[in-house]
C-alpha cells in the first residue's frame, strides 16, 4: 500500500480542486489519500464523490495553532467535522484569515512591492486565503523566484517584514478538541527549520503527554539527519510517525506520493479514529 496523509486542494491554498487531487492520487499510484486543508473541511465532500476505485480518502484538516509565539501545524484525521465546539473554533481560524492576509498586503504596499488586494482575492479564488496566495503573487510580482523563497524573514516567514498574526489555536487545546470529536492528532513537519523557529522537543514531550499521537517525519523539508533524530524522538515518547508529500498542486515543487506513511501506523490510526471511518472509493477495498 501507498499511503499519503497529507494533501492539500484549492478548498485552501493547493492548486488541485478536491476532485482533482482525487484524481491525480490514484494517477500517482496512492492507495489512500488524506485531504488536509487548511482549518477547514470543505473539501471532503466533493472529494469523496470523485473518489476513483481502488483509492481510500481519509478526512482531515490541518489546523493553524501557535505555541510561544512559534508557529505549529496540527494534522488532525478521521474526526466528527459536525462536533460543535471544535467546529466553532475552525470558523474563528478561518474567519480571520482575511483580515490577515489584508494586512500582510498592506505591509507589503508600504514596502513598496506593488501587491493588491484583488490580485491575492485572484489567485485564492474560492479556497480560504492565506501565506501561499500571497507567495504566489510575490512570484507573480517576479518579486521572489518561487513560492518558497517568500517564506523568509525578508518577506512572509514568522516574524518577517510582512508578517501579520491571526487567530490560531493553542496546539494542546487542539489536541483536546480534536480528541473530543473522535479524530487523531499528529504534528504537521515539526522540524521544518526552513519556515522559521520549530517547538521544542520538551514541548513535543509535553504535547505527547496531553495526547498527541504523533509526528510527521518523512516529509520534503526535513533532512535525513532529521528524520533519524525524530524517529528516536517518536521512539521515546510513543508517538506513531507517518510521511506524506505536503502535497500543493502546483504551487510547490513536492509531488504526491514523494513520502508514504507505513501500512501498520495507517491501521493504528484508523484504530483510534472514532469520529469518522476512512472512504473507500467505488469499487475500491478498505484494507
Amino acid at each position: 500500500m501507498r499511503i499519503d496523509l497529507h494533501a492539500h486542494s484549492s478548498a485552501s491554498d493547493g492548486t488541485d480542486t478536491p476532485a482533482e487531487l482525487m484524481r491525480n492520487a490514484a494517477g500517482a499510484g496512492l492507495d489512500v489519500v488524506a485531504l488536509t486543508d487548511h482549518d477547514t473541511v470543505r473539501g471532503h465532500g466533493e472529494a469523496a464523490s470523485a473518489l476513483p476505485a481502488g483509492l481510500t480518502l481519509v478526512t482531515g484538516a490541518e489546523l493553524s495553532c501557535r505555541l510561544g509565539g512559534i508557529g505549529v501545524h496540527m494534522l488532525a484525521y478521521l474526526f466528527d467535522a459536525e462536533e460543535p465546539e471544535f467546529a466553532r473554533e475552525r470558523e474563528l481560524v478561518r474567519d480571520d484569515r482575511v483580515p490577515r492576509a489584508r494586512a500582510m498586503v498592506g505591509k507589503l504596499q508600504d514596502l513598496g512591492v506593488g501587491v493588491t488586494w484583488e490580485q491575492v482575492a485572484r489567485i485564492a479564488g474560492d479556497g480560504s486565503v492565506g501565506r501561499p496566495h500571497i507567495a504566489t503573487a510575490l512570484v507573480e510580482l517576479g518579486v521572489v523566484p518561487t513560492v518558497s523563497d517568500a517564506f523568509t524573514p525578508d518577506w512572509l516567514a514568522d516574524g518577517g517584514r510582512a508578517y501579520a498574526e491571526k487567530h490560531e489555536l493553542d496546539p494542546f487545546e487542539a489536541v483536546r478538541l480534536v480528541k473530543a470529536a473522535g479524530g487523531v492528532t499528529v504534528l504537521a513537519h515539526p522540524a521544518a527549520v526552513k519556515r522559521g523557529q520549530c517547538v521544542s522537543e520538551s514541548a513535543i514531550a509535553e504535547l505527547a503527554s496531553a495526547g498527541l499521537d504523533g509526528i510527521e517525519v518523512d516529509h520534503m523539508d526535513h533532512d535525513a539527519g532529521t528524520r533519524t533524530r525524530l524517529r528516536g524522538l517518536a521512539a521515546d515518547l510513543g508517538l506513531l510517525t507517518t510521511g506524506s508529500s505536503d502535497y500543493h498542486g502546483s504551487r510547490k515543487t513536492c509531488r504526491l506520493g514523494e513520502y508514504t506513511t507505513d501500512p501498520e501506523i495507517y491501521g493504528e490510526i484508523t484504530r483510534r479514529a472514532t469520529g469518522a471511518f476512512p472512504v473507500p472509493g467505488a469499487g475500491g477495498r478498505e484494507r
